[in-house]
């Protein structure tokens, strides 16, 4: 099989099929990935066979837990995206979702602004800054259909970060590895804190890889004092 095929073949799996477009959107951002990691750190990640499931495919099986993710105009932000991970992926495969990806470090935005520029995507922009301290901006708080993240934390501190980009109705979705049910369990005092309540768990399999998703809905307004000054949500998680 032609490692492109692993892509086709996959997403098909979840009733989606590229357009020559698209498929040649997704084949760019592999080389530039492989191009600027080669002089900084975008990803321990490289065999094309690995990135197409760990990163590509992984991205975009969202639809699994929100199969109306292609319904025009939804607003997602993508926190702690990296190398724009689950944004860039998502907005390939989902044109109409309009996505803000931010990250704290600027020379990720630089790469994120190339990809953006040379795979010629609209409605999309990439933000440096942290969660804290966007999430208390007015332009930004309660202002998206949904937030993702496949950021590595536990899950109180990923929605203290989260849910205030939320607006009331809409969904954080959390990108889970393995296991998550004791996890989920501990978070739930602190996300209803935060204005959310836990919707549900989509558990499946990739490859050989066990993975989840967590959806929070959005079920009223986060407290101003939320989230803390930058640094304290991972230092001392909500209870």
């Amino acid at each position: 099989m032609d490692n492109w095929d692993l892509l086709t073949d996959s997403l098909k799996e979840f009733h989606i099929t590229l357009t020559n477009e698209q498929f040649h959107q997704f084949q760019n951002y592999y080389e530039l990935m492989i191009e600027w990691n080669s002089f900084m750190n975008l990803t321990a990640i490289t065999e094309m066979d690995e990135v197409i499931m760990k990163h590509f495919v992984d991205s975009v099986s969202l639809i699994q837990a929100v199969p109306d993710l292609a319904k025009k105009g939804y607003s997602l932000i993508d926190i702690g995206t990296g190398a724009g991970f689950p944004g860039i992926p998502l907005k390939i495969v989902f044109p109409d979702l309009k996505i803000t990806l931010l990250d704290s470090l600027n020379k990720r935005i630089k790469f994120l602004n190339q990809v953006i520029l040379d795979l010629s995507l609209n409605n999309i922009s990439a933000l440096h800054g942290r969660a804290e301290d966007l999430a208390q901006q007015k332009e930004y708080r309660e202002h998206y259909d949904f937030c993702v993240s496949r950021a590595v934390a536990n899950l109180a501190t990923l929605s203290e970060y989260c849910l205030p980009f939320v607006k009331i109705g809409g969904r954080f979705v959390s990108y889970k590895s393995g296991e998550c049910d004791e996890e989920v369990q501990d978070a739930k005092s602190s996300v209803f804190l935060l204005g959310g309540k836990v919707k549900d768990v989509t558990k499946f399999e990739l490859g050989d890889a066990k993975r989840s998703f967590i959806a929070i809905e959005k079920v009223a307004g986060t407290s101003k004092k939320y989230p803390r000054k930058a640094g304290v949500p991972s230092k001392t998680p909500l209870k």
